[in-house]
Parts: structure tokens; sequence; C-alpha cells
């Protein structure tokens, strides 16, 4: 059964990594613009849709996935990722039915496809809860490290419209062929380190979702993952072009410098997921916070490459921290029961930011022709953001008396 919970945790590093190409999205934007005449802000709005569709998806999936199990929930949402991606295909229809595929269908895909490995592996690791949550997700930052030199490659060769056919067909294969082995343990298993101790299992108390939203506490959780998801998202769908300014690489070197600092998104989700199992998420969420803060007020006066990439880099790295350590903290403050639908719903906050970032920065960009402004606009932002992981508390049940060891636990996280 060890062993088993493994192959599951690889398995869903294979989904996320499959997911996690929609973070390429940069490299589409230029080519886009120059085959259909389409602004910049109406590329974006496709990002934008596509994270959207995947908060509000995330959700429905959490709730499907307790009621259906997590394999079902895995096919469908690879399924109507791949198909998304295959159906872009088509888009000499028009902008809308970019919108529709890549934006609506394949955000669905999106979202029911994160929540299951996240959902999943908290059961499968409850002793390792932060790590494993920052691995579970690490695979989705991962994802444009492949993506964006392939399909830079794919675009020159085949051209924008079949690059999306063939990625699409890849997506859905991984997406498919690794959701089948996505289940949950057994009843009452427990891992054998946690036998060993003869420790009792955890949680005996979980809120449910609706006790969860009537705290203010999960509340908070949701405008400190929207405040960090806004930072980072905001470079992440402008990325090829911000390098392209700022430094004046070519088309291709940017692609491949967005390649590079994706590596930053994954490895921020298992660094700081497991800095926040030694220094509290709170400490960690307030650390980022203040790194950002320095890194977005400085980055538009950068002119050196490697400068550039090493500051892209550790917000990304912040960027992914928030989403590998987020799940744990949810699971600290409500239990693990019910984290798919509670994390579920905590991720509207992803989409929310996502209509927020993107287009902010892309606009003033228009506006201004410079991405000065919006840099320094989103370091005072993060800046005041700090404030909300400090005053954060663990929820209290009035309603449950629970143990002293009960209490001393959440009090503990």
């Amino acid at each position: 059964m060890a062993t088993n919970r493994y192959f599951i945790a690889v398995a869903g590093v294979a989904i996320q990594m499959a997911l996690g190409a929609v973070y390429a999205w940069s490299v589409f934007r230029t080519p886009l613009v120059l085959r259909f005449g389409w602004s910049l802000s109406q590329v974006t709005l496709t990002f934008t849709i596509s994270i959207f569709t995947l908060g509000v998806a995330a959700f429905f999936g959490g709730l499907w996935l307790n009621r259906s199990g997590p394999r079902v929930v895995a096919l469908a949402g690879g399924l109507l990722y791949g198909s998304g991606v295959i159906l872009a295909r088509f888009s000499t229809n028009g902008l809308w039915w970019l919108y529709l595929t890549y934006g609506v269908i394949g955000g669905a895909g999106l979202g029911l496809g994160y929540i299951v490995p996240v959902a999943v592996l908290v059961k499968w690791f409850p002793d390792r809860r932060g790590l494993i949550t920052g691995i579970a997700v690490g695979g989705f930052g991962a994802g444009a490290l492949i993506t964006a030199p392939l399909a830079t490659m794919l675009i020159m060769r085949a051209g924008i419209l079949s690059t999306f056919a063939y990625l699409g067909v890849a997506y859905l294969l991984v997406t498919v062929l690794a959701g089948w082995f996505m289940q949950n343990p057994p009843d009452g298993w427990q891992p054998r380190s946690t036998i060993r101790k003869n420790a009792k299992p955890q949680h005996p108390n979980d809120f449910s979702l609706r006790e969860a939203l009537h705290t203010w506490q999960w509340w908070a959780l949701w405008v400190t993952l929207f405040l960090n998801t806004t930072a980072g998202i905001s470079v992440i769908s402008q990325e090829a072009p911000i390098f392209q300014e700022l430094t004046h690489v070519s088309v291709a070197g940017a692609a491949a410098l967005v390649g590079i600092v994706s590596i930053g998104n994954a490895l921020g989700r298992v660094f700081w997921a497991w800095v926040s199992d030694l220094i509290t998420r709170k400490a960690t969420f307030v650390v980022m916070f203040l790194m950002q803060v320095v890194l977005f007020w400085i980055l538009p006066g950068v002119t050196s490459v490697t400068l550039a990439t090493l500051i892209a880099f550790t917000i990304l790295m912040c960027y992914g921290g928030g989403f590998g350590t987020m799940p744990a903290f949810a699971a600290d403050y409500f239990g693990a029961t019910n984290v798919g639908p509670i994390y579920g719903l905590m991720l509207t906050a992803w989409g929310t930011a996502s209509a927020f970032g993107p287009l902010l920065i892309a606009h003033t960009r228009e506006t201004s022709g410079t991405y000065r402004g919006a840099l320094h606009l989103i370091a005072v932002i993060v800046l005041v953001s700090t404030a909300v992981p400090l005053v954060v508390s663990a929820p209290r049940r009035k309603s449950i008396t629970g143990s002293n060891s009960q209490q001393q636990r959440i009090e503990a996280a």
C-alpha cells in the first residue's frame, strides 16, 4: 500500500504537468496577434477566461469528487482539456471560438483535473501534508518548461493553429492515462509511519464546506491566495514580451526564458510548502509577499538577461509557493476530509485574479507603452497584502467541543 501511494503521486504530477502547459500561453500571444490582427488585450483575455473557468470548475470538481470518486473527475477533466485545445485549431471561425474552446472548454478541464491530485494526495500523505501538496501542484508549474520551447518550435514549423491540434492530442493522452490511476485510500487507512507511532486518525471533527464558509478565516485565506496569484499571474501572462522589452532578446530567446523561469513556479510549490512545515503557513506568506514587493519594484529598471531571469524566476517561486502552501493551510484549518470542495471553492481566487492581473498589465502596457507603471503598481498591492496573513488565525469550532488535543492541533497550525 505504501508503494501504491507513491505511484499515485507520480500519476498526479503527470496530470499537473500536462495541465500546467497553460502557463506557456505567452508564447502564443504574438503569433495570434500577427495571424488574426487581434489586439494584445483580446488575446490575453483567452488566458484569463481559461484560468477563471479553472477556478469555478475546481469547486464543482471537488463536490463531484466526493460523490463519484477522483478517477471519474480526472478522466472528465482530461477529456475536456485536451478537446478544448484541439478544437482551438478552428479559431478561424473567430475570436469567440478561441474563447469558447481554449478558454471555456479547456478551462473547465483544467479545473476538474487540477483539484483531483491535490485532494487525493492530501489523504494518502497525512504524515507529509505540506510537502506533498507542494509536490502535487509542482508539476503544474513545470508544465511550461516543456511546452514553451516545444510550442515555439511547432508554431514556426506548422503554424499556430496546427500547434493547438498537436498539443491538444498530447494533453488528452497524458491526462486520461494518468487520471485512470487516481483513487482515494481505503476508509481508515493510515501510512505505516503513522501506525508505528500508534497515532490516532487526524481530524475527527472536520469542517464541512458550509461550516468553513461561515468562518472569516476561509475568506481570509481566499483573499491571501487572490493577492499572491494576482502578482504572479500578471507576469506569467506577459512573460515573453516582458523579456523582449526589458532585455531585447529574440522571440525564440524569450520563449526559452519562459521555460527557464517556469522552473521557479514548479520549484516554489515544493520549496515554500516544505518551508511552511517549518515556519508555519502564515509566516511563509508574509515572507513571500515582502520578497515580491522588492522584486516587482526593481524589475522595470533591469536590462540584464541574467538578472531579469533571476527576478522573474523568484517571483514565480513565490507565485507557485502560494499554490503549494494553501492546500495544506486549508487542510490545517478545516481538515482533510472535505478539502476537495473547500479548497476547490477557494481556487475561485485564482480565476478572479486571472481576470484582474493579466488585463491590468496588458491594458497598462497598451496605454503607456511600457510595463513600468503596472509592475510598480503590483509592488504596492503586494505590500498592502502583507497584512492579511499577519492577522489570520485558526478557526474555532463553537458547535463541537472537541478534545484538548484537537484544539491544540488546530492552534499549532
